[in-house]
Protein backbone atom coordinates (compact mmCIF):
# COMPACT_ATOMS: atom_id res chain seq x y z
CA UNK A 1 0.00 0.00 0.00
CA UNK A 2 2.69 2.47 -1.43
CA UNK A 3 1.78 6.09 -2.24
CA UNK A 4 0.51 7.72 -5.55
CA UNK A 5 -1.30 4.75 -6.57
CA UNK A 6 -3.74 5.18 -3.05
CA UNK A 7 -4.93 8.20 -3.79
CA UNK A 8 -6.89 6.83 -6.55
CA UNK A 9 -7.81 4.05 -4.47
CA UNK A 10 -9.95 6.68 -2.22
CA UNK A 11 -11.02 8.91 -4.83
CA UNK A 12 -11.77 7.10 -8.22
CA UNK A 13 -14.95 5.65 -7.07
CA UNK A 14 -18.02 7.34 -7.08
CA UNK A 15 -18.70 8.08 -10.14
CA UNK A 16 -20.87 5.56 -12.03
CA UNK A 17 -24.02 4.26 -11.25
CA UNK A 18 -25.14 1.43 -9.20
CA UNK A 19 -24.23 -2.55 -10.17
CA UNK A 20 -26.02 -3.80 -13.14
CA UNK A 21 -26.45 -7.48 -14.09
CA UNK A 22 -28.01 -10.60 -13.60
CA UNK A 23 -29.43 -12.32 -10.23
CA UNK A 24 -26.52 -13.80 -8.57
CA UNK A 25 -26.28 -17.52 -9.16
CA UNK A 26 -25.00 -19.72 -6.59
CA UNK A 27 -22.11 -21.86 -7.11
CA UNK A 28 -22.95 -25.49 -7.78
CA UNK A 29 -23.73 -27.40 -4.54
CA UNK A 30 -24.38 -24.15 -2.49
CA UNK A 31 -26.98 -22.32 -1.68
CA UNK A 32 -26.84 -18.51 -0.70
CA UNK A 33 -27.74 -17.88 3.13
CA UNK A 34 -26.41 -14.33 3.20
CA UNK A 35 -24.88 -11.68 1.04
CA UNK A 36 -24.68 -7.80 0.80
CA UNK A 37 -24.08 -6.23 -2.30
CA UNK A 38 -23.96 -2.46 -0.93
CA UNK A 39 -25.89 -1.12 -3.40
CA UNK A 40 -27.43 2.35 -1.93
CA UNK A 41 -27.27 5.80 -2.33
CA UNK A 42 -23.73 7.39 -1.66
CA UNK A 43 -22.60 8.44 1.37
CA UNK A 44 -25.30 5.95 3.56
CA UNK A 45 -24.03 3.62 6.02
CA UNK A 46 -24.57 -0.22 5.71
CA UNK A 47 -27.39 -1.79 6.18
CA UNK A 48 -27.98 -1.72 10.12
CA UNK A 49 -29.85 -5.05 9.46
CA UNK A 50 -26.58 -6.23 8.24
CA UNK A 51 -23.48 -4.63 10.02
CA UNK A 52 -22.93 -3.58 13.61
CA UNK A 53 -20.42 -0.25 13.92
CA UNK A 54 -18.08 -0.99 16.30
CA UNK A 55 -16.81 2.45 17.57
CA UNK A 56 -13.93 3.51 19.56
CA UNK A 57 -10.08 2.08 20.53
CA UNK A 58 -11.37 -1.23 21.96
CA UNK A 59 -13.28 -2.32 24.89
CA UNK A 60 -9.96 -1.78 27.09
CA UNK A 61 -8.68 1.02 25.02
CA UNK A 62 -5.23 -0.58 24.24
CA UNK A 63 -5.87 -0.79 20.49
CA UNK A 64 -8.43 -3.52 20.21
CA UNK A 65 -5.87 -5.59 21.85
CA UNK A 66 -2.70 -5.09 19.19
CA UNK A 67 -1.88 -1.62 19.71
CA UNK A 68 -3.48 -0.45 17.05
CA UNK A 69 -2.72 3.38 16.39
CA UNK A 70 -6.64 4.77 15.31
CA UNK A 71 -9.92 5.42 16.32
CA UNK A 72 -13.23 3.79 14.73
CA UNK A 73 -16.37 5.76 13.96
CA UNK A 74 -19.05 5.20 12.49
CA UNK A 75 -18.55 8.86 10.82
CA UNK A 76 -19.42 8.72 6.89
CA UNK A 77 -15.66 10.09 6.26
CA UNK A 78 -14.99 6.43 7.48
CA UNK A 79 -17.35 4.37 6.43
CA UNK A 80 -20.37 4.47 4.01
CA UNK A 81 -21.23 3.23 0.25
CA UNK A 82 -19.83 4.58 -2.42
CA UNK A 83 -22.98 5.07 -4.49
CA UNK A 84 -21.44 2.68 -7.25
CA UNK A 85 -22.19 -0.67 -4.86
CA UNK A 86 -19.64 -0.37 -2.67
CA UNK A 87 -18.77 -0.07 0.85
CA UNK A 88 -15.43 1.67 1.49
CA UNK A 89 -13.80 1.71 5.11
CA UNK A 90 -11.56 4.76 4.79
CA UNK A 91 -8.59 5.53 6.89
CA UNK A 92 -7.90 9.20 7.54
CA UNK A 93 -4.42 11.27 9.44
CA UNK A 94 -6.42 13.00 12.06
CA UNK A 95 -6.64 13.63 16.22
CA UNK A 96 -10.19 12.18 17.24
CA UNK A 97 -10.18 10.02 20.70
CA UNK A 98 -6.57 10.65 21.37
CA UNK A 99 -5.40 8.93 18.51
CA UNK A 100 -3.79 10.37 15.25
CA UNK A 101 -5.99 7.96 12.93
CA UNK A 102 -9.55 7.41 12.24
CA UNK A 103 -11.13 4.45 10.28
CA UNK A 104 -13.67 1.86 10.97
CA UNK A 105 -14.90 -1.90 11.52
CA UNK A 106 -18.07 -3.35 10.95
CA UNK A 107 -19.60 -6.59 12.19
CA UNK A 108 -22.17 -8.85 11.35
CA UNK A 109 -22.10 -10.10 15.39
CA UNK A 110 -25.50 -10.34 17.01
CA UNK A 111 -27.16 -10.08 13.24
CA UNK A 112 -26.12 -13.08 11.25
CA UNK A 113 -23.12 -16.07 11.99
CA UNK A 114 -22.31 -19.54 9.95
CA UNK A 115 -21.92 -22.45 11.28
CA UNK A 116 -20.15 -24.28 8.18
CA UNK A 117 -19.99 -23.04 5.02
CA UNK A 118 -18.26 -20.77 2.04
CA UNK A 119 -17.80 -17.21 3.49
CA UNK A 120 -16.48 -14.92 0.63
CA UNK A 121 -15.84 -11.33 -0.32
CA UNK A 122 -14.74 -9.30 -3.55
CA UNK A 123 -11.94 -6.18 -1.96
CA UNK A 124 -9.77 -3.63 -3.18
CA UNK A 125 -7.58 -3.38 -0.09
CA UNK A 126 -5.40 -0.50 -0.11
CA UNK A 127 -1.60 -0.43 0.72
CA UNK A 128 1.24 1.78 2.54
CA UNK A 129 3.66 1.72 5.36
CA UNK A 130 0.89 1.12 8.11
CA UNK A 131 -2.13 -0.34 7.01
CA UNK A 132 -3.54 -3.45 8.25
CA UNK A 133 -7.00 -4.08 6.23
CA UNK A 134 -8.85 -7.27 7.06
CA UNK A 135 -11.87 -9.45 6.55
CA UNK A 136 -11.86 -12.63 9.23
CA UNK A 137 -14.48 -14.06 11.95
CA UNK A 138 -15.26 -14.39 15.42
CA UNK A 139 -16.97 -17.37 17.20
CA UNK A 140 -20.41 -16.29 18.01
CA UNK A 141 -19.40 -17.29 21.52
CA UNK A 142 -16.97 -14.69 22.50
CA UNK A 143 -17.77 -13.49 25.62
CA UNK A 144 -19.00 -16.60 27.14
CA UNK A 145 -15.32 -17.94 26.38
CA UNK A 146 -13.30 -15.20 25.53
CA UNK A 147 -10.46 -15.39 22.84
CA UNK A 148 -8.77 -17.25 21.66
CA UNK A 149 -11.28 -20.12 23.10
CA UNK A 150 -13.61 -19.03 20.97
CA UNK A 151 -11.47 -19.52 17.35
CA UNK A 152 -10.62 -16.94 14.83
CA UNK A 153 -10.69 -17.44 11.05
CA UNK A 154 -8.82 -14.39 9.59
CA UNK A 155 -9.66 -14.65 5.66
CA UNK A 156 -7.50 -11.38 4.41
CA UNK A 157 -5.10 -10.27 6.08
CA UNK A 158 -2.43 -7.33 4.30
CA UNK A 159 0.84 -5.52 5.68
CA UNK A 160 0.52 -2.04 4.00
CA UNK A 161 4.38 -2.46 3.09
CA UNK A 162 3.65 -5.68 1.67
CA UNK A 163 1.30 -4.91 -0.75
CA UNK A 164 1.59 -8.14 -3.04
CA UNK A 165 0.95 -10.90 -0.31
CA UNK A 166 -1.90 -11.61 1.85
CA UNK A 167 -2.24 -14.15 4.43
CA UNK A 168 -5.00 -16.76 5.88
CA UNK A 169 -4.85 -17.62 9.37
CA UNK A 170 -6.63 -19.82 12.37
CA UNK A 171 -6.03 -18.90 15.75
CA UNK A 172 -7.07 -20.84 19.08
CA UNK A 173 -5.87 -21.55 22.52
CA UNK A 174 -2.78 -22.68 21.62
CA UNK A 175 -1.86 -21.44 18.72
CA UNK A 176 -2.92 -17.77 18.67
CA UNK A 177 -0.91 -13.89 17.64
CA UNK A 178 2.35 -14.68 16.27
CA UNK A 179 1.56 -18.23 16.79
CA UNK A 180 -1.27 -19.12 14.36
CA UNK A 181 -1.73 -21.52 12.01
CA UNK A 182 -0.60 -18.85 9.23
CA UNK A 183 0.01 -19.15 5.00
CA UNK A 184 1.25 -16.24 2.84
CA UNK A 185 -0.05 -16.08 -0.62
CA UNK A 186 1.90 -13.61 -3.41
CA UNK A 187 0.75 -12.82 -6.83
CA UNK A 188 2.73 -13.57 -9.48
CA UNK A 189 2.43 -10.01 -10.70
CA UNK A 190 1.31 -6.75 -9.72
CA UNK A 191 0.00 -5.78 -6.14
CA UNK A 192 -3.47 -6.20 -4.17
CA UNK A 193 -4.52 -2.59 -4.07
CA UNK A 194 -4.78 -2.80 -7.90
CA UNK A 195 -7.64 -4.19 -8.63
CA UNK A 196 -10.37 -6.47 -6.83
CA UNK A 197 -9.88 -9.95 -5.42
CA UNK A 198 -12.21 -12.22 -4.17
CA UNK A 199 -11.12 -13.70 -0.94
CA UNK A 200 -12.83 -17.05 0.60
CA UNK A 201 -12.84 -19.14 3.86
CA UNK A 202 -14.23 -22.78 2.65
CA UNK A 203 -15.30 -24.34 5.89
CA UNK A 204 -16.50 -27.91 6.93
CA UNK A 205 -16.73 -29.80 10.01
CA UNK A 206 -13.67 -31.04 10.15
CA UNK A 207 -11.24 -28.58 7.60
CA UNK A 208 -11.25 -25.16 6.75
CA UNK A 209 -9.21 -23.84 3.17
CA UNK A 210 -8.21 -20.52 2.21
CA UNK A 211 -8.23 -18.94 -1.49
CA UNK A 212 -7.93 -16.02 -3.53
CA UNK A 213 -9.49 -15.28 -7.01
CA UNK A 214 -10.56 -19.35 -6.79
CA UNK A 215 -6.76 -20.61 -6.13
CA UNK A 216 -6.68 -22.33 -2.83
CA UNK A 217 -3.54 -22.30 -1.23
CA UNK A 218 -4.31 -23.57 2.59
CA UNK A 219 -6.11 -26.06 3.85
CA UNK A 220 -6.16 -26.98 7.72
CA UNK A 221 -8.10 -30.29 8.96
CA UNK A 222 -8.65 -30.92 12.61
CA UNK A 223 -6.63 -34.25 12.55
CA UNK A 224 -3.50 -31.75 12.27
CA UNK A 225 -4.59 -29.77 14.77
CA UNK A 226 -5.10 -32.14 17.39
CA UNK A 227 -2.50 -34.29 16.13
CA UNK A 228 -0.34 -31.65 17.10
CA UNK A 229 -1.66 -31.27 20.88
CA UNK A 230 -4.02 -28.16 20.00
CA UNK A 231 -7.67 -27.50 20.08
CA UNK A 232 -10.14 -27.76 17.06
CA UNK A 233 -12.29 -24.73 17.80
CA UNK A 234 -14.06 -24.29 14.92
CA UNK A 235 -17.51 -26.36 15.41
CA UNK A 236 -19.63 -23.53 16.30
CA UNK A 237 -21.09 -20.11 15.09
CA UNK A 238 -18.91 -17.54 13.40
CA UNK A 239 -19.38 -13.72 12.83
CA UNK A 240 -17.79 -11.86 10.10
CA UNK A 241 -15.78 -8.91 10.48
CA UNK A 242 -14.26 -6.17 7.77
CA UNK A 243 -11.98 -3.43 9.45
CA UNK A 244 -9.17 -0.99 8.34
CA UNK A 245 -6.62 -1.11 11.40
CA UNK A 246 -3.61 1.57 10.95
CA UNK A 247 -0.35 0.19 12.58
CA UNK A 248 -0.63 -2.25 15.51
CA UNK A 249 1.59 -5.43 16.70
CA UNK A 250 1.09 -7.54 13.73
CA UNK A 251 2.48 -4.73 11.59
CA UNK A 252 6.12 -5.23 13.17
CA UNK A 253 8.32 -2.07 14.09
CA UNK A 254 9.45 -1.68 10.27
CA UNK A 255 5.48 -1.63 9.26
CA UNK A 256 4.73 1.07 11.30
CA UNK A 257 3.09 4.37 9.66
CA UNK A 258 5.22 6.85 8.77
CA UNK A 259 5.34 10.75 7.66
CA UNK A 260 5.51 9.25 3.74
CA UNK A 261 2.35 7.01 4.45
CA UNK A 262 -0.63 8.93 2.00
CA UNK A 263 -4.23 9.62 3.89
CA UNK A 264 -7.17 9.12 3.09
CA UNK A 265 -6.48 5.67 1.93
CA UNK A 266 -9.81 2.91 1.51
CA UNK A 267 -10.53 -0.38 1.37
CA UNK A 268 -13.50 -0.91 -1.38
CA UNK A 269 -15.86 -3.91 -0.34
CA UNK A 270 -17.97 -4.65 -3.49
CA UNK A 271 -19.87 -7.89 -2.11
CA UNK A 272 -19.80 -10.45 0.77
CA UNK A 273 -21.80 -13.33 0.35
CA UNK A 274 -22.27 -16.63 2.43
CA UNK A 275 -23.15 -19.58 1.58
CA UNK A 276 -24.54 -23.24 3.26
CA UNK A 277 -23.68 -26.64 1.25
CA UNK A 278 -27.17 -27.82 -0.42
CA UNK A 279 -28.38 -30.73 1.20
CA UNK A 280 -27.75 -34.17 -0.37
CA UNK A 281 -24.58 -32.75 -2.57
Amino acid sequence: MRACIRAVVVIGLCACGPKEGPPIQPPDGWTQVWADEFDGPAGSAPDPASWVLETGTGPNGDGWGNSELQTYTGRPENVALDGAGHLQITARRESLGGREYTSARVTTQGLFTLHYGRLEARIRVPAGRGLWPAFWMLGADIKEVSWPRCGEIDVLELRGHQPATVISSLHGPEYSGGGAISKKFTLAEGTFDQDFHLFRAEWDPSRISFSVDDQVFQTVTAHTVIGGGRTWVFDSPFFAILNLAVGGTFLTPSGQPDPATVFPQAMTIDFVRAFERTPGR
